[in-house]
């Protein structure tokens, strides 16, 4: 299927590892020029090249904390300058950290808020002037299973996710209107760095592997396994597709099975 992103410009943030570069690996083999960014200046450049490389993509590599609006406003205008414009916007950044909420001061609420959904909605406010002149644009935001059914011990996930799930969900129908889609997609349990760092720490706490730990999750799996990243990325970029242009306001879960409501 040709998706139709060919010469389309794409930003994936938290381009350096697990589920960005794995979205970023699969636009560019669609056809998308990338303006990636990341904290880790090293590994963001070592993952530009090896894209461009494997692909033959224009890659630009800028980097950025998402948690800090002027660096947002920076790489958006440095993929402008670039390219002249960008097409689809991809937000992302690593999960804030795990904890109940009798263990969360009112710093990590305050530093979670700005990296889960505060910098989704700056990049959102800085490309959308653009998409709007040019009517055509694709807003996805990389959110998580616990927006849908929350996960024990993620009360900043669970929250902040949601919020950033409400405001999409608004966003959509306001630019809808302008040829422009806004949708949220969940991964489940997928195989990424971030999940064997969180599978490591609670299995500390229960004095088991991270091996057993990952059992565990395997087991509330239907499809006994985690999702490897390729497979989350395959419907992202159909979610950003042209083929995708009649589908906005969704929230899609990649998860194996692993929710269990209806909706």
């Amino acid at each position: 299927m040709d998706l139709g992103l060919r010469d389309k410009v794409a930003l994936v943030a938290a381009a350096s590892r697990g589920l960005g570069r794995a979205v970023a690996e699969e636009l560019a083999a669609e056809g998308t020029s990338l303006v990636l960014c990341a904290r880790d200046a090293r590994v963001l450049a070592e993952v530009a090249a090896a894209i461009a490389d494997k692909t033959g993509a224009h890659v630009l590599a800028i980097p950025a904390d998402v948690s800090v609006s002027d660096d947002i406003k920076r790489v958006v205008e440095a993929g402008i300058d670039r390219f002249g414009h960008i097409d689809i916007l991809v937000t992302n950044a690593g999960g804030p950290p795990a904890g109940r909420f009798d263990q969360l001061t009112s710093e990590q609420w305050e530093e979670a808020a700005r990296l889960t959904l505060f910098s989704a909605i700056e990049f959102a406010r800085q490309v959308l002037p653009g998409m709007k002149a040019r009517h055509w644009g694709r807003i996805l935001n990389i959110t998580s299973i616990a927006v849908k059914q929350p996960v024990d011990n993620l009360m900043l996930s669970n929250s902040l996710r949601a919020g950033l799930t409400g405001f999409a969900r608004t966003l959509a129908n306001e630019v809808a209107a302008d040829g422009i889609t806004v949708n949220n997609i969940l991964p489940g349990y997928t195989r990424t760095e971030r999940l064997d760092e969180l599978a490591t720490m609670m299995a500390d706490k229960q004095g088991i592997s991270a091996d057993e730990f990952r059992g565990k999750w395997e087991k509330e799996i239907p499809m006994g396994r985690l999702g490897e990243p390729h497979e989350f990325a395959a419907v992202a970029a159909f979610l950003v597709s042209e083929r995708a242009s009649y589908v906005t306001g969704t929230s899609v879960q990649v998860d194996g099975g692993w929710i269990k409501s209806l909706l």
